[in-house]
């Protein structure tokens, strides 16, 4: 009888928030409120639609909750399930029918487990009130050691998620939504991107202002931090802008006494304190702005030069899709591509989540993951789903991972400047290069793969977790030449 009437409380409260959001005017997703929907391979080949030059398949349709994605050196799926408190693990496609071989929990008992990243042979997550790594055996996607808490006593009121990412420069970057829609916070380090070092010494904030970053990526092109913001609620269908922001140190982005292009809220709109004033004339506008409670989380820079010639470079968003609406918007991945006077223009990347008519829902993208070959993995936390898109023929989507091509064409043998090849031997011992590339990640057969010209263009966007030196054009190739020596000795 007690449970049936906890049940009948709950029931109540759901039904009366649901009506009295109706009456508001919003439009929510609500199958999410008890755990989202089932889709299958069919519905997505059917129902949604990507850019040209890609082939969609369903990679998994089981990880209830879904949100953030790395990728393994070996090519494993690491995925984090908040309500789930766990990460799991999905094998990548080997056999070749587009799908996860396997999945299993790779660590659970987390406190609402949200960002991933890799560096070097660890994992750090994210929970909702701390950071924490553990060792990763890349080679068999075991676990190595236990799991440790670098970082304590995060907030973890409102805006919960923590998104952790590992910058070029070799700090781990993190980001702390608002524990509101609109307030003056307490603790300094909500509404923030901070950054620590890799065993979480030297934490410390360095950039405010910003209401909800889920999601944030450096540029291949400009080395430039881009984050995604969350504006504020309540401000009727078109009010204020979700945003892009090209983040810098120590500077203040708006939230929560400004949105947009320094437009005061209306909270503080009538405030006379000459500090807030200030604070909105200082705070830095965003790069681009997307529509209205689009809810903007994961970004992603693409990479490889796998991919198609006019997205190399682009950066894919995952738009959640609005919930504080009288019609529903959002709900897709788009692109955005920056000219060469750094303008901006977005494009749809993959999209019909929404219907035709902004009534039904049927996914919710969160976060993006590409891998060396171009594959592009998109989470969708409302259909528990990992979407797969992969550049070229369906030839090329279909084959198991890694991608090998066969050419019986013997290659000519580099030519290699001694001169170039010793400068490259000093870069190579002055970062210590030896110590990830003589055990973890052993440098074999790279005459195969490389020519000089497409070794050196490597090092413009290394596959993570290397990380991003901004060699000079002549460092690089002293580097490839340097590295492709060390084979012609072989």
């Amino acid at each position: 009888m007690k449970y049936t009437l906890i049940f009948l409380l709950i029931f109540t409260a759901v039904v009366s928030g649901a009506l009295s959001a109706v009456a508001s005017g919003i439009s929510v997703p609500w199958r999410q409120l008890f755990g989202g929907i089932k889709t299958t391979e069919q519905q997505v080949l059917s129902g949604l639609s990507n850019a040209q030059g890609y082939n969609l398949q369903l990679f998994a349709d089981d990880v209830p909750g879904a949100r953030w994605l790395v990728i393994t050196r070996s090519g494993d799926i690491l995925v984090s399930q908040p309500k789930k408190g766990q990460v799991s693990l999905l094998s990548p496609d080997r056999n070749g029918d587009g799908q996860a071989d396997a999945q299993r929990v790779l660590i659970d008992n987390l406190n609402r487990p949200h960002g991933l990243a890799l560096h070097e042979n660890w994992l750090y997550i994210a929970e909702s009130d701390a950071v924490g790594r553990v060792p990763l055996d890349h080679s068999d996607g075991r676990l190595a050691g236990s799991y440790q808490r670098i970082i304590e006593n995060l907030e973890d009121s409102g805006h919960w998620t923590k998104t952790i990412e590992m910058g070029p420069d070799g700090w781990l970057y993190l980001s702390s939504g608002s524990s509101c829609n609109v307030c003056i916070e307490k603790d300094p380090r909500r509404a923030t991107i901070m950054r620590m070092r890799p065993d979480g010494s030297d934490f410390k904030i360095l950039a405010t202002g910003l209401r909800n970053s889920v999601g944030f990526d450096w540029s291949p092109k400009d080395g430039g931090l881009y984050a995604t913001d969350n504006g504020r609620d309540w401000l009727g269908d078109d009010l204020p802008p979700d945003e892009l922001n090209l983040i810098r140190p120590d500077k203040f982005y708006g939230w929560p006494y400004a949105y947009g292009d320094r437009i005061p809220d209306p909270d503080f709109i009538g405030d006379e304190n000459p500090t807030v004033k200030e604070m909105i004339a200082s705070s830095v506008p965003p790069v681009h702005e997307f529509a209205a409670h689009n809810a903007p989380l994961g970004i992603r820079f693409l990479r490889s030069p796998e991919q198609p010639e006019n997205y190399r470079g682009a950066a894919l968003v995952a738009l959640h899709g609005s919930w504080n609406r009288s019609v529903k918007d959002g709900y897709k991945v788009v692109s955005l591509h920056w000219d060469e006077s750094g303008d901006i223009t977005q494009r749809d990347f993959l999209w019909g989540f929404l219907s035709d008519d902004r009534k039904e829902v049927s996914g919710r993208p969160v976060a993006i993951a590409e891998d060396s070959q171009g594959s592009i993995y998109i989470t969708d936390d409302y259909a528990g789903a990992i979407y797969h898109l992969s550049p070229g023929s369906m030839l090329k989507a279909s084959a198991p991972y890694p991608l090998k091509v066969t050419n019986n064409t013997p290659r000519k043998p580099p030519t290699i400047d001694s001169d170039a090849a010793r400068e490259g031997k000093a870069l190579y011992q002055d970062h210590d290069c030896a110590h990830c590339h003589q055990q973890q990640v052993p440098l074999k057969e790279l005459s195969k793969k490389y020519t000089l010209e497409t070794l050196a263009s490597y090092f413009d966007a290394p596959t993570p977790p290397m990380p991003r030196y901004n060699f000079t054009d002549q460092q690089k190739k002293a580097l490839a030449h340097y590295l492709l020596s060390l084979e012609a000795l072989r």
